[in-house]
């Protein structure tokens, strides 16, 4: 069974204001200098014709993780995260893909960036997984709790990074 994963964040920017200040490669680069956690980095970043794909490389501390973690992994994790953002206009879809190293383990989500009056919403829906008989279910339930805090931040740094203009 996974733990779902859910947020939403409203802007008072076009979609692609917001698009820019959540995947643009200055925007990854500092807010991963922020909110990144351990070593982390932007691993690549390709701008495409009708959007943009990026990977995100996050570390969280062993001592930062809950025994149930550190019980079946020892030491630091890195987080991989793949993003994909298509589309055009006022609409945007994607995807996000991250492995956890070391865990078996999978967190996926669909995204999307829509136009809303004279702004817009970013909306996640997605899921963890973690395939370890008897704590499997815990940990994902962690997992969740973690990804939509971290979302949550993100799109804090978003908004800040907006109204800075930067």
């Amino acid at each position: 069974m996974a733990s779902r994963i859910e947020h939403r964040a409203t802007f008072p920017h076009s979609v692609a204001d917001v698009l820019a200040a959540d995947s643009g490669e200055e925007a990854l680069r500092a807010r991963l200098a922020e909110l990144g956690g351990k070593d982390a980095r932007l691993q690549d970043h390709t701008v495409t014709a009708d959007g943009v794909r990026y990977t995100l490389l996050q570390g969280v501390a062993a001592e930062k993780l809950p025994q149930a973690v550190r019980t079946i992994h020892k030491g630091d994790l890195l987080v991989t995260r793949e993003h994909v953002w298509t589309g055009s206009g006022d609409r945007y879809t994607g995807s996000i893909r991250a492995h956890v190293g070391g865990v078996p383990s999978e967190i996926t989500a669909r995204t999307e960036l829509v136009a809303d009056g004279d702004g817009s919403v970013l909306v996640v829906r997605g899921e963890a997984k973690v395939r370890i008989p008897i704590v499997g279910g815990k940990l994902e339930s962690y997992i969740a709790e973690q990804v939509s805090d971290l979302l949550r931040h993100e799109s804090g740094f978003t908004a800040k990074w907006l109204e800075r203009g930067s």
